[in-house]
């Protein structure tokens, strides 16, 4: 590939950060293109360089999602709902995103999903909260997961038990009773809360 303008880049990087933050989704290649007064083809080149440098994530490019939008912050996608209750389809639609301070999230990727149901309230997971979830495939016993059953998703803690060939759900609301199942899959681990007072 070849060598980029510094200033171009940086340009392309700028545009993208502030027309994502302004309407909510991600510019075109061709609005990136006209932003800075280079080619599609070359606009691609440049995204790809900001990509491959983890400025920018994101699959197609009406959903790159600036990773880093000032030192020290991420963006965060609000990728729907997780039920805090009986199982059910985990939306994945990208809602909005919202940039939270590093020290907040720590390493990793991560997502938010809004929790309905009330199974989690003794953990302090709420109706209508935003949970902050690091995208990963495994989890250790006790940790609040979103767990995927199937087609649908829960949220609640795993407690593998490999003795009788099964995974315990355990729910944070003593009026709910636990959840077996063979398997299932892990999406993610949470790892805050957001709530509103």
């Amino acid at each position: 590939m070849r060598s980029k303008d510094k200033n171009v880049l940086r340009a392309v990087e700028r545009f993208v950060w502030e027309f994502t933050d302004q309407r909510g989704y991600s510019p075109s290649l061709q609005e990136i293109a006209d932003s800075v007064g280079v080619s599609k083809t070359t606009a691609y080149r440049y995204v790809e360089s900001l990509r491959s440098d983890g400025i920018v994530g994101g699959s197609g490019y009406r959903s790159l999602v600036p990773t880093k939008m000032k030192e020290g912050s991420v963006t965060v996608p609000v990728l729907g709902r997780v039920a805090c209750g009986l199982p059910r389809y985990a939306e994945e639609n990208i809602e909005n995103y919202v940039r939270l301070p590093l020290s907040l999230c720590g390493q990793g990727e991560f997502f938010l999903l809004r929790a309905v149901g009330d199974s989690m309230v003794g953990a302090g997971i709420e109706e209508g909260d935003l949970v902050l979830v690091r995208r990963q495939d495994h989890a250790e016993k006790g940790q609040i997961v979103v767990a995927l059953i199937g087609e649908e998703a829960t949220l609640k803690r795993f407690y593998p038990e490999p003795g009788k060939k099964r995974i315990r759900l355990r729910p944070e609301n003593p009026d709910m009773a636990d959840i077996y199942v063979p398997s299932c899959e892990i999406q993610g681990v949470a790892v805050k809360v957001i709530k509103d007072l």
